[in-house]
């Protein structure tokens, strides 16, 4: 068979897929061959995988109702398919021959996987990152602490205040968009988190980490300017727009493994998180470092799984174009499936970049393939040395060209070394 059993391939919306099986007994008539396949069938794969949250726990297994038999065409020496891809998602199949008599002739070792790409994103993925708070009157400063009322802020904050500047607002980022997209040139606008944080109790840094969010859906004040015409969303609409309106897309940073403390679904939902052994509410970490800030979800609950979709549905409605999966790789393939599933049952193109820092590669390798996702990101900058560099940069080309693309960012919020140097 080629591609070959156990290959994976990554191919984008348009492409053409060429299936050819050899004859088992060359020369013998009457023999047919098939593609066992979900290809042409994502509607159905989605439909399948919605319906069976939370019951493979039970036992239960998909029914491969998203699964046909495409005949092959018979060329000398075998058959051949060739197949246009029309559908985002990851897709499994196997070419086989059938013998006068009936029976099955299998190639050996498993399924080839397929994972097709929006055709928008074949090239020019030039991603910038924005934190919104960063964009006020202090962008332009070389330093961004509080400056000559460092020696008062140092003062109330040891009487037990806390003091959070003036930051930047949405609006204020919109503004810059013309550098971003036409001085720059990049194409893709990636906003850090949104959502209200911490900022008395558990509070991580001077403004609360992004990461802790209170509500998945809600959009913090404090980025807005006050308009008593236009609300918080009103002027993320605008953001959204003025990024369409130069040809962008727009990713948004979303955090299914864990809320801050005191979130409106700890509120409204305590059993969704997991707890130690004492009854305390468990918080996540890498590295040997606690983010005593959050509070870690429990993923066995296919309700939270709902909630969760939901919430990245509205941000799609909002104009977000794709999800940055902040730990992603902390979150079960099975949950994945399901949150894909139900936002590209809407919005079908919704392209999804995985965290995977600090994970194993084989769980990213999953999420990509098996999980639904486009993009991961990619560890070059972890290495130091010009070989270790070389040496990864090897297997991110590697991997990128079969499961898709590895993201390189300079730097991430968990590492200052650039900032340090």
């Amino acid at each position: 068979m080629s591609p070959e059993p156990g290959e994976h391939l990554l191919r984008f919306a348009g492409d053409r897929l060429e299936v050819a099986l050899e004859h088992p007994a060359p020369g013998e008539k009457g023999w047919r061959a098939f593609l066992r396949t979900d290809l042409t069938r994502a509607a159905a794969a989605r439909r399948e995988v919605i319906a069976l949250a939370g019951l493979r726990e039970a036992g239960r297994a998909f029914a491969g109702a998203s699964w046909r038999d495409i005949p092959l065409g018979e060329r000398p020496g075998g058959w051949r398919l060739d197949l246009p891809l029309t559908e985002v998602g990851h897709f499994r199949a196997k070419a086989y021959a059938v013998d006068p008599a009936g029976r099955q002739h299998w190639p050996e070792g498993r399924d080839l996987g397929v994972s097709v790409h929006p055709d928008h994103l074949r090239t020019a993925n030039t991603i910038y990152c924005a934190f919104p708070r960063l964009f006020g009157n202090g962008r332009e400063r070389e330093r961004t602490g509080p400056g000559l009322q460092a020696d008062a802020v140092a003062a109330l904050e040891q009487k037990g205040y806390t003091v959070i500047p003036p930051g930047g607002t949405l609006r204020d980022l919109t503004r810059c968009l013309p550098h971003v997209f036409e001085t720059l040139g990049c194409r893709i606008l990636h906003l850090l988190p949104l959502g209200p944080t911490p900022t008395v109790f558990a509070r991580m840094g001077r403004y609360g980490s992004p990461y802790a969010q209170l509500d998945f859906t809600a959009i913090d004040p404090a980025l807005a300017e006050f308009d008593r015409r236009a609300t918080p969303e009103d002027q993320f609409l605008e953001l959204a727009a003025g990024v369409h309106l130069r040809g962008g897309l727009l990713l948004l940073d979303i955090v299914v493994n864990h809320t801050g403390w005191g979130s409106r679904l700890m509120a409204e939902h305590p059993e969704w998180f997991r707890r130690e052994a004492d009854g305390a509410i468990h918080s996540p970490g890498a590295w040997g470092v606690t983010w005593a800030d959050l509070a870690e979800l429990d993923p066995r609950f296919p309700e939270l799984w709902e909630t969760l979709a939901q919430g990245l549905l509205t941000w799609c409605r909002r104009g977000v174009d794709g999800f940055r999966c902040d730990a992603g790789y902390m979150v079960p393939v099975s949950v994945w499936q399901f949150i894909i599933a139900k936002v590209r049952e809407e919005f079908p193109d919704t392209v999804f970049l995985l965290e995977g820092l600090g994970g194993a590669w084989e769980a990213t390798a999953a999420l990509l393939a098996e999980g639904g996702m486009q993009w991961a990101y990619s560890e070059l900058f972890q290495n130091f040395g010009p070989r270790e560099v070389s040496g990864y940069l090897d297997h991110a080309l590697a991997m990128g060209a079969a499961l898709g693309p590895l993201v390189h960012y300079s730097e991430t919020h968990d590492n200052t070394r650039l900032a340090a140097g």
